[in-house]
C-alpha cells in the first residue's frame, strides 16, 4: 500500500519538526524552511527557461544544496545532533563565487541599475532572486531571535542571491536580450 500523502496531524495548525517537536505553523523556522522550498522550485522553474548546459547544471547543484539548507532549518536544533543530515560547506560558497567570477568575466560592468525584464528566462531568475532575499531576510530574523540557524546557511544564501542576479545578467547576453537601464524620472 502506497503511503498518503495527507496525514492530518496538520489540520490544527501544528506541525513537527525533524526531531518531532511540535511547533505552530506561523513559526519563523517553518517560514524560514518554507520559503527555501519555494526558493528551490522557482530556481527549477528557472532552469526549465535556460537552455545553457552548464548553468542548468549548476542551478541543478544549487536545489540540491537547498534541500540540504531545508533539512537543517527543519530539524529541532537540539536534537539534530541525533540524525545524519547533510551539511554545507565553505567548498559550496566557493563554488557560487566561481560560478559568479566566470560569468563577470564575459558581461559588460555594470553602469547603471538595470530592471528585472527583456526575458521569460531573465524575469524569472530575477524572481528567484527576490525569493532568496526573502529567504535571507528571515533567516536573519531568526538568528536576530536567538533561534539557532547555522551562520553558513545565511552566508550560502547571501551568495546564491548574488548568483542569481549575475545568472540573470549571463542568461540575458546568451538570450540577446537588451538589458533596461533604469532611468530614474527627474521632475
Amino acid at each position: 500500500m502506497a503511503l498518503k500523502i495527507y496525514t492530518k496531524t496538520g489540520d490544527k495548525g501544528t506541525t513537527s519538526l525533524i526531531g518531532g517537536t511540535k511547533v505552530s505553523k506561523s513559526h519563523i523556522r517553518i517560514e524560514s524552511y518554507g520559503t527555501i522550498d519555494e526558493l528551490n522550485s522557482f530556481i527549477g522553474l528557472c532552469a526549465d527557461c535556460i537552455s545553457d548546459a552548464h548553468s542548468k547544471s549548476s542551478l541543478k547543484e544549487i536545489q540540491d544544496r537547498l534541500f540540504t539548507i531545508g533539512s537543517s532549518l527543519a530539524c529541532d536544533p537540539e536534537k539534530e545532533p541525533m540524525f545524519k543530515l547533510p551539511d554545507l560547506k565553505e567548498s559550496d560558497i566557493t563554488f557560487l563565487e566561481q560560478e559568479i567570477d566566470k560569468m563577470n568575466d564575459v558581461l559588460p560592468a555594470m553602469k547603471n541599475f538595470i530592471l528585472p525584464g527583456g526575458d521569460i528566462a531573465v524575469s524569472n531568475l530575477h524572481i528567484a532572486r527576490c525569493i532568496c532575499r526573502r529567504a535571507e531576510r528571515i533567516c536573519v530574523a531568526m538568528q536576530s531571535n536567538d533561534l539557532f540557524i547555522d551562520a553558513i546557511v545565511i552566508k550560502y544564501i547571501n551568495r546564491l542571491s548574488d548568483y542569481l542576479f549575475v545568472l540573470a545578467r549571463y542568461i540575458a547576453k546568451l538570450h540577446n536580450a537588451e538589458e533596461i537601464v533604469w532611468k530614474p524620472r527627474v521632475s
